[in-house]
């Protein structure tokens, strides 16, 4: 069983909820809209190269924009073995939050009174 870290999770998740291709910057705007956190654009390419590199993210390049610079704007996807180790990851999640309820200290309770 893989265990992905909590970023990789999150970038691989992103991946699939985007609608249009994903790239960078769509990337960390969506997360930025999530999780309230603005992403570095080197962090996000150095956890994306990682997810790369284990085979779970696959890149392609597009075609050069002008909007851009003329530059070509390089995709990511997820991969067939990403897609798998993604749902090992929510089978897992699964299991372990299963009948979970936030345990109310004395402290918390003593405070709502």
């Amino acid at each position: 069983m893989v265990i992905l870290t909590k970023h990789e999770e999150l970038f691989m998740l992103t991946i699939i909820r985007l609608e249009e291709p994903a790239y960078l910057v769509n990337i960390r705007n969506f997360l930025l809209e999530h999780t309230g956190k603005d992403w570095a654009f080197g962090s996000l390419y150095i956890t994306l190269d990682k997810l790369r590199k284990k085979g779970f993210v696959e890149t392609y390049t597009g075609e050069p924009r002008h909007t851009q610079g003329g530059k070509a704007i390089q995709y990511y996807r997820l991969t067939e073995e990403g897609l798998r180790v993604l749902a090992e990851a929510k089978k897992l999640h699964d299991v372990m939050w299963k009948g979970f309820s936030l345990p109310i200290s004395k402290k918390t309770a003593a405070n709502e009174r």
